[in-house]
């Protein structure tokens, strides 16, 4: 059975399957969020680090990670953001431009962008669920699901650790109950984790711990701005009123920033709303085409990776460009590798995680499973592939 709402015969000219070479490649090395903290670290004076990301040099270093606050998102929204917007700059020069946030714009892959300083090619967390080739299961990355060694998993060091090493006072300043997850241990671990429930104490927390200190580097980090997207869009009240907490709480760590110090307001994606409509939603559990030769179903609504049957990739490749068209970039593993979709390098152990076949959605649609992924499905705010509104994050500042 075909999804409802969906038609893939035509009258006219059936439409043509988009370049996987026109998907727009993250700028890996240049203005990445892999590349934001080894250009701070390297500021700092942490050796073996290099990127050409250029900025500014500071003694006192705080990043402040908002999940979900797209480049795209904060500019349309100026009334729920005065302070964040102030920040905006008049032209794109120097700090107050956007990153891009790597490929796939996704909360795991770009967390371990962060705080690896690679790209997901290399760390190895390339999307939201991914297949372990060692036990042919899929992954989830996020709440790593089922557990996995998570330093066989992601064996780099942190640019955390590696400043920790260097002498310098490096804190990680978030929930509490963040401390012990497996993404902590392999993405954002090194120097002191400090748990602090209330987002304005870590915001107090993160501004003391720079001032503790002649060198710094702290980062915390703000959850509920992307769960409320996803849960109510971002064309809600609820998304509007969590942008002007963020706003606001921004303001707060800015003002008591101590001397020789710069923050650095970023994100690890940003957000599309995609239409409950049928038409919108490709349910790969109600639709033979899609199913057929596809063994696992991994990544998430705007992003999969489909690891077909032995034999099949080749089929899958073919009638997933063919239904989805100019809706979405479809490539094949080797493709996407390529083109640089992942980063510059993919390194063996991680290659087996990337689907046979790898879908980024163009348009306003999702690739969802509504029998085997019923959350994920009913999801309103949704990211994951490579448009400037999930890809392109803000990097704001603010020195004194």
């Amino acid at each position: 059975m075909r999804a409802e709402g969906h038609s893939y015969e035509s009258a006219s000219a059936e439409p043509v399957p988009l370049d996987p070479a026109t998907l727009p490649v993250p700028r890996y090395g240049e203005a990445a969020l892999a590349d934001l903290l080894p250009a701070l670290g390297a500021r700092l004076g942490v050796p073996g680090l290099s990127t050409g990301l250029e900025l500014a040099p500071a003694d006192r270093v705080c990043v402040f990670l908002v999940d979900g606050l797209g480049w795209e998102a904060l500019r349309n929204h100026p009334v729920e953001a005065p302070f964040l917007h102030s920040l905006l700059p008049s032209s794109l020069n120097g700090a107050g431009v956007p990153l891009t946030s790597g490929f796939p714009s996704t909360t795991a892959s770009s967390l371990a962008s962060v705080g690896t300083g690679l790209p997901p090619g290399r760390h190895g967390l390339p999307g939201y669920s991914v297949r372990n080739p060692d036990s042919a299961q899929l992954m989830n990355q996020l709440r790593w699901q089922p557990w996995t060694d998570p330093h066989h998993w992601q064996p780099h060091p942190t640019v955390f650790q590696l400043a920790h090493q260097a002498g310098i006072s490096t804190s990680q300043v978030t929930a509490p109950h963040f401390e012990h997850t497996p993404l902590t241990q392999v993405a954002l671990s090194g120097g002191t984790f400090l748990g602090v429930l209330s987002a304005e104490d870590r915001m107090d927390t993160a501004a003391a711990q720079l001032a503790a200190a002649d060198r710094a580097l702290v980062y915390t980090y703000y959850a509920e701005l992307d769960s409320n997207g996803h849960r109510y869009g971002m064309d809600s009240d609820a998304w509007r009123g969590q942008l002007t907490y963020v706003d606001r709480l921004a303001q707060r760590l800015a003002e008591q920033l101590p001397p020789r110090s710069v923050l650095y307001v970023t994100a690890d994606h940003g957000m599309v709303d995609i239409p409950l409509d049928p038409a919108a939603r490709y349910d790969v559990d109600e639709d033979w085409e899609l199913r057929a030769g596809v063994a696992l179903l991994g990544g998430e609504g705007r992003m999969r990776h489909l690891y077909a049957v032995p034999g099949a990739a080749g089929d899958v490749l073919t009638v997933w460009r063919e239904v989805l068209a100019d809706q979405a970039w479809v490539a094949s593993r080797e493709e996407a590798v390529a083109l640089g979709w992942f980063g510059p390098r993919v390194e063996d152990r991680v290659r087996e995680r990337l689907g046979d076949v790898v879908v980024a959605a163009r348009e306003d649609i999702a690739i969802v499973a509504t029998r085997t992924e019923p959350k994920e499905s009913a999801l309103i705010g949704m990211h994951g592939s490579a448009t400037p509104e999930e890809q392109l994050v803000p990097l704001l500042d603010v020195r004194t």
